[in-house]
């Protein structure tokens, strides 16, 4: 309860601080003053089953209404930070570091300065960890099985460190206190700015916006929004980078936000209709789950975006002129355009591949003999990259239950409830220090913080790898039903 009454007074003072600053959820240019930053349009809450802590609709608003508005002077960025002429020279001196580093050194200087920063209701209410790929650890990576996923953690990992290492010298004339030169407290920085950065136009790193980024994410869709349209599904956020989206031949605004020269403020709309209660949600971009996970730390349970990619013949890159990113699997385990286009052209003999160009780059089918080969394809293999993976959606299933049960707080688990999943557990467990007795259940009297995170993490890994494995799964069915029709006319 103490910790509860601790985040709700931490909220209550960013939400004073902020309106204090200028931040608003009114569309009057002068909001009449108060105590909140929030109240006319959006308010904040709990949404447990739709990203956590987020904002929601005080009234009833319309698509395309200013719920938010967030004025330059109250944006974090380099810009703003390094006003002391010593710093700005001091920064001059190490040119060579990107703006990304440059931001994530002012956001360490701020957090050195503590309840001196101008900064520190904002600070103080930023998450402690994140869930994002740069986090995971050896065990961690090796769990997300696909040597795709793998490789994406292992790079992030690295470049984050790299990009410690370039900074160190900085960092320490900068004579910060000395945890924060440390590569922990550069991990948990640099995540911050990767995962809550809005885009400007002046500064290629972006800034964080305080209030703004309370925002859960909502993946974009069909670009016509319609005016009965409620809220969507909201991912497990609490984070953002937002981009602003075009607006339409009609002129409607579909714009989520971005910043507004004419009255120099960041400002986000609604990009539907919501009801008083409803979260409003903000779409940033379009991700697939693993670049949610990388950037983000969340994945989405049904991401309309994602992409499921399989390897290739060598020579089909060859005689393709689509880009490797638009050879994949879409969600619903049907092949993308480009992908059909590139395996029909491919599977057809060379010397005929010249005269049936224009039917592959129609869509249409060259012959039922080429399409019946690429399906076989397919389909063996979507099976052999799943025989090869060292677990089945089936033992999947049981590790995200099993992990389930230890985050909401069960001391024991029976080895009988992890079926299949057990030796995953002993494995991963064991690599965490900690063994399972030999007796019929698994105990943890008091789960430490360091082993919680990291089974948080642990089921990111389970829960992509799962994803992934049914989308191949659902592409073999497809490719067989495809056959059979095929075969049968």
């Amino acid at each position: 309860m103490a910790g509860e009454k601790q985040t709700v007074d931490g909220i209550e003072a960013l939400l004073s601080w902020a309106a204090q600053i200028g931040i608003s959820d009114s569309s009057s240019p002068n909001p009449s003053p108060s105590s909140s930053c929030l109240g006319h349009s959006l308010f904040v809450s709990d949404f447990p089953d739709a990203g956590g802590r987020g904002l929601g609709a005080a009234r009833e608003l319309r698509r395309g209404e200013m719920v938010l508005r967030v004025p330059k002077a109250a944006l974090f960025t380099t810009e703003s930070v390094i006003s002391d002429p010593e710093i700005a020279t001091l920064m001059e001196r190490h040119k060579h570091l990107s703006p990304i580093q440059r931001l994530i050194v002012c956001l360490l200087m701020e957090v050195n300065k503590g309840r001196s920063s101008k900064w520190y209701p904002y600070l103080s209410q930023l998450p402690r960890d994140y869930t994002t790929l740069s986090n995971f650890t050896l065990p961690e990576i090796k769990a997300l099985q696909v040597e795709d996923a793998i490789w994406a953690a292992e790079k992030a990992v690295e470049k984050t460190k790299s990009n410690w290492r370039g900074s160190l010298a900085l960092l320490n004339e900068l004579d910060l206190k000395p945890q924060l030169l440390n590569f922990k407290s550069w991990l948990w920085a640099s995540q911050t700015v990767s995962s809550r950065t809005l885009h400007i136009s002046w500064d290629e790193a972006g800034c964080l916006c305080p209030v703004g980024d309370l925002f859960n994410y909502d993946a974009p869709g069909e670009p016509v929004l319609h005016e009965h349209d409620e809220g969507g599904v909201a991912s497990k956020s609490c984070s953002l980078n937002c981009s602003v989206e075009a607006v339409n031949a009609s002129n409607e605004r579909l714009t989520d936000g971005g910043y507004e020269e004419s009255s120099s403020s960041y400002c986000f709309y609604a990009r539907r209709r919501y009801n008083q209660g409803r979260q409003v949600l903000l779409s940033y971009g379009t991700y697939t789950n693993l670049e949610l996970l990388e950037h983000y730390g969340f994945l989405l349970p049904q991401n309309p975006n994602d992409k499921a990619f399989i390897k290739l013949e060598p020579d089909l890159y060859k005689i393709t002129s689509y880009d490797i990113e638009s050879l994949y699997i879409q969600p619903d385990g049907i092949p993308s355009f480009a992908l059909l286009c590139a395996l029909r052209l491919w599977s057809a003999p060379v010397s005929c591949r010249k005269n049936c160009m224009h039917l592959v780059l129609s869509g249409s089918q060259v012959s039922v003999q080429n399409e019946l080969q690429i399906l076989n394809w397919l389909a063996k293999r979507c099976y052999e990259t799943l025989q090869d993976l060292p677990t089945t959606i089936k033992v999947d299933k049981f590790v995200v239950n099993g992990i389930d049960a230890l985050l909401r707080g069960k001391a024991r688990i029976d080895f009988r409830d992890l079926g299949p999943a057990l030796e995953e557990f002993k494995k991963f467990f064991e690599e965490l220090n900690l063994k399972f007795e030999n007796s019929e259940s698994f105990i943890i009297d008091t789960m430490p913080i360091r082993i919680r995170k990291s089974l948080e993490r642990w089921r990111l890994a389970v829960e992509w790898r799962l994803a992934y494995k049914s989308v191949l799964f659902k592409c073999f069915c497809y490719c067989k039903e495809q056959i059979d029709e095929l075969s049968s006319s």
